[in-house]
């Protein structure tokens, strides 16, 4: 068997649909990283966020974009502060 290789251009890197899933990977890596630094399970921390365990366990695989109002929660729940920021391009 054999696994097909993919490559990521430029092009592929600047598109909207990019972009989104890797600040969708990121924010899951960030909140799954703060969970277990708090030696949370899954259900312990959707418990405090006031969502359910599968709902939590796709936002740790980066598959939801969630709202202000879940980000917020979840700041909350992992005793952090939530900050939002622009930056500039170049």
């Amino acid at each position: 068997m054999t696994h097909s290789q993919f490559r990521i251009t430029d092009e592929d890197r600047n598109s909207p649909e990019y972009q989104e899933a890797k600040r969708a990977y990121e924010l899951a890596e960030l909140v799954r990283h703060r969970r277990l630094e708090l030696r949370l399970s899954q259900a312990d921390l959707a418990a405090r966020a006031g969502m359910t365990q599968p709902q939590l366990s796709r936002l740790e695989a980066g598959g939801v974009s969630p709202t202000f109002k879940l980000l917020d929660r979840l700041a909350r729940a992992l005793e952090t502060e939530l900050i939002v920021s622009f930056k500039a391009i170049g």
